[in-house]
């Protein structure tokens, strides 16, 4: 069954005219610039090439300007009036090809579009794919040569018309399910690549490094498949190895071979391997040269040397040793953007997640970009990749057609990565409700076609699931649903629920816990509780998870969900509305408190922070003793209220909260000044400090709202609101919703997911902000909360 799909894979890869794996990227151009886009369909193809008539002097429908990447759904995925769009889209430009091969290839390749995609040339479609997060490939060479021979070229005046079709409509015999908690965005939302081929080129390296556990004996295998639509019969192929300093390892040439199908191109004994690892995570370099009838083009891989294992009911091991997995997770969500994130946006997420001491992800629940696979191959950081089998049950034969494609895909494209260590099956696949049929036996059936598809492809790396308890024995690796603290019991249960979890299965591995925080909102309670949606509950509910963890000898490692905040349709009413607000950081990258409290206890590099710095008022009566928490990873804070010690503490992570870093204080009325002073094991001495108003007035019933804003630069004003009482006395612990309004020349920078940049958010502490972006002249902005009076402000 197994092999037979796999034929039919390929088979339906080649009618299709598409590479479905990477191409060489020696003459390859990103095109962003130079497209517009409409939000809806079009009558046919030639609405979008059709002359404008003299005397008209616009298309209509009207098209709007962008770049790319570019997402439908930039903003209105967390519009807080409005259902995010589902439907069709498209964008044309207009290529100018400058090909530096004679009678060579002309591709585009999408590093992912979704959700269903059709191509055209002019009026030509040359290619389609279904499916929003694997790449794809399309030759567009024949279908450029016949529009060139058409009497419509000379129109274009020697450019190529590229019209492209996206659609995220709701289609249930599609994976992702439109149950799913975040938002199945459509566009062209990652890179799109104009590449040029000769005649003959490699469409994909197959690289096998292989380590014994003692880290000596090793052996590399290397193998590649030949593009050769020209079907030239005979081209030399050049192999050249080199180690993570640029030194050759080995190399070899083979001459006059015949370019077609899979060729073995290396098969050798790696004498002294450097090893790849977390810590230093070192990577060869593999270039392929193909050279045929003069032309020549060279494909290059990064490979690396690790060996791990899961213990049966034990650790994790990575080179002979045991690791605490320490992870995260990833959804492709950003702040203005959606799905569209940028290359360097992608950078700064990863370099934040190794910042705060991650070495493993989960990126969910899909395949991902490969420059994020990039990057955790260069960072460190070791990969759960898996494919958008999430929720819904289990559709007819296009769905898990499109399953298995996608499965295919993601390993074939992303085999050659050492980061990645399990490919991801599904997720919460015992979520009934897309269909009216719900058969259990069904879903195991198709997860062990898939798990069994898998191991296929691919024998060394595992498989896994989440939370789907009638298919944990069929993969790998198997991850429960826990979640301690929030959506069960109290997060001091922890333990238990997790050791009951690891018993049951032979591979246990933790991924999906935390709660949500909404930035800003702190509580005074010596016990925070979860109903809150506060900071200092979820950073307590880390702190222990973290703490206990350290001290967990057979876990394999966890997740946290997520690092990021995203966007989700399912969730209307959280304080950012259509918000999943469980991150370490709000989806513009602002950090927020419990940041710090995993690098206390993850992070290389020295750091101290005060819990607090989003917390600009604390309350309490006159002469109560308040806590301060200090998180480090240094060996010794002082901490200092007001210029006086408060003492020095030693950190020790059995203790909680804060691994002991925890001091009872008297703060005056008013501003105090808080400093902690910490000394790292090498001596060094680091600083943090906040300034902190501490209130003593008793407040009733928000009866106003005070408006007021600040300049932040030139082009920016910040409006910020306080819900106040009778008296006028800040109500610090309300939590009511504020709506902003604005008319006139100015814009207000909403819908951006994020406390300070929704039109519609809950109060954090009585209080909440919104940037406004001035305009050339006036703007008035209103302020709403149900029954108190709408305030106004006028920004010029």
């Amino acid at each position: 069954m197994v092999s037979r799909w796999i034929g039919v894979i390929i088979f339906l890869t080649v009618l299709a005219g598409s590479l479905q794996a990477k191409v060489p990227v020696q003459h390859k151009e990103r095109l962003t610039d130079n497209w517009v886009f409409l939000r809806q369909d079009i009558g046919n193809i030639w609405e979008a090439v059709r002359p404008v008539k003299p005397g008209q002097p616009e298309e209509l429908p009207l098209w709007q300007e962008v770049t790319l990447p570019h997402c439908f759904n930039a903003e209105d995925g967390v519009d807080p009036d409005v259902n995010y769009y589902q439907g069709p889209g498209w964008y044309k430009t207009q290529l100018s090809l400058h090909n530096p091969y004679p009678d060579g290839r002309i591709l585009l390749e999408f590093e992912g579009a979704g959700q269903k995609t059709d191509v055209y040339i002019y009026t030509t479609k040359v290619g389609s794919h279904v499916g929003g997060y694997d790449s794809w490939n399309v030759d567009i060479t024949d279908a450029v040569k016949a529009f060139l021979a058409s009497d419509a070229a000379a129109r274009f005046k020697g450019k190529i018309p590229l019209s492209i079709r996206c659609d995220n409509s709701r289609d249930a015999e599609m994976i992702p399910s439109d149950l799913s908690d975040f938002n199945v965005y459509g566009g062209i939302y990652r890179y799109l690549n104009l590449v040029y081929l000769p005649k003959v080129a490699m469409s994909g390296l197959h690289i096998d490094p292989s380590l014994a556990k003692n880290l000596k004996d090793a052996s590399l295998k290397i193998a590649g498949t030949f593009y050769n639509p020209a079907d030239v019969r005979t081209a030399d192929v050049q192999v050249c190895v080199k180690d993570a300093d640029g030194k050759i390892v080995v190399s070899r040439k083979l001459n006059g071979v015949t370019p077609l199908g899979e060729l073995s191109l290396l098969d050798v004994k790696i004498d002294k391997p450097v090893v790849w690892d977390v810590d230093a995570p070192r990577l060869y370099t593999c270039e392929v040269t193909v050279s045929a009838d003069g032309q020549s083009v060279t494909s290059v891989e990064k490979f690396g040397f690790r060996h791990f294992e899961f213990v049966e009911k034990g650790p994790f091991h990575l080179n002979g040793r045991r690791l605490l997995l320490r992870g995260t997770h990833r959804h492709e969500d950003h702040a203005g953007v959606g799905a569209a994130m940028t290359e360097e946006q992608m950078i700064q997420e990863m370099k934040m997640m190794k910042e705060m001491g991650v070495n493993f992800i989960r990126l969910g629940h899909y395949q991902q970009s490969e420059i994020i696979l990039n990057l955790c191959d260069e960072l460190g950081i070791l990969v759960w990749e898996e494919i958008p089998w999430c929720r819904g049950g289990v559709g007819g034969e296009n769905y898990r057609a499109q399953a298995r494609r996608m499965l295919t895909n993601m390993i074939t494209q992303h085999y050659n990565h050492p980061a990645v260590i399990i490919w991801g099956l599904g997720n919460e696949n015992d979520w009934p409700n897309d269909f009216e049929r719900y058969e259990q036996g069904e879903i195991r059936a198709f997860m062990s076609e898939l798990n069994t598809l898998s191991h296929t492809l691919d024998a060394c790396r595992k498989t896994a699931i989440r939370r789907c308890e009638f298919c944990s024995d069929i993969v790998d690796v198997y991850s429960p649903t826990i979640w301690a603290g929030w959506y069960r019991g109290k997060y001091t249960d922890y333990v238990n629920y997790s050791r009951e979890a690891m018993e049951r299965v032979k591979h246990f591995l933790h991924v999906e816990w935390g709660g949500d925080s909404h930035a800003g909102r702190h509580v005074e309670d010596k016990e925070p509780t979860k109903k809150d949606w506060s900071e200092t509950y979820v950073v307590k509910l880390i702190d222990w998870h973290l703490k206990e963890q350290e001290n967990m000898p057979w876990l394999t490692g966890t997740a946290y969900w997520p690092f990021k905040d995203f966007s989700t349709p399912v969730r209307p009413e959280n304080p950012v509305p259509y918000v999943n607000q469980k991150g370490v950081i709000e989806r513009d990258f602002t950090k927020k408190e419990s940041f710090y409290v995993f690098q206390s206890y993850w992070a290389i590099a020295p750091m101290v922070h005060i819990y607090g710095h989003s917390q600009a008022v604390r309350w309490g009566g006159e002469n109560e003793r308040k806590e301060v928490l200090v998180y480090s990873n240094c060996k010794e804070v002082e901490l200092f209220v007001n210029g006086i010690s408060q003492g020095k503490k030693l950190r020790d992570s059995r203790e909680f909260p804060a691994a002991g870093l925890r001091w009872e204080v008297l703060l005056n009325a008013g501003k105090n000044e808080i400093k902690a002073i910490a000394v790292a094991k090498d001596k060094t001495v680091l600083e943090d400090e906040i300034t902190v108003r501490y209130q003593t007035e008793k407040w009733g019933e928000e009866k106003r709202l005070l408006v007021s804003s600040e300049g932040m630069d030139e082009t920016f004003v910040l409006v910020k609101v306080s819900l106040v009482d009778e008296k006028g006395i800040p109500c610090l612990d309300s939590k009511k919703v504020i709506r902003f309004e604005l008319a006139g020349d100015g814009e207000l920078v909403k819908n951006q997911g994020t406390v300070s940049g929704s039109s519609k958010v809950q109060a954090a502490n009585g209080t909440a902000s919104i940037r406004v972006k001035r305009g050339s002249g006036k703007s008035v902005v209103a302020v709403k909360s149900e029954n108190l009076e709408t305030q106004f402000i006028t920004i010029n």
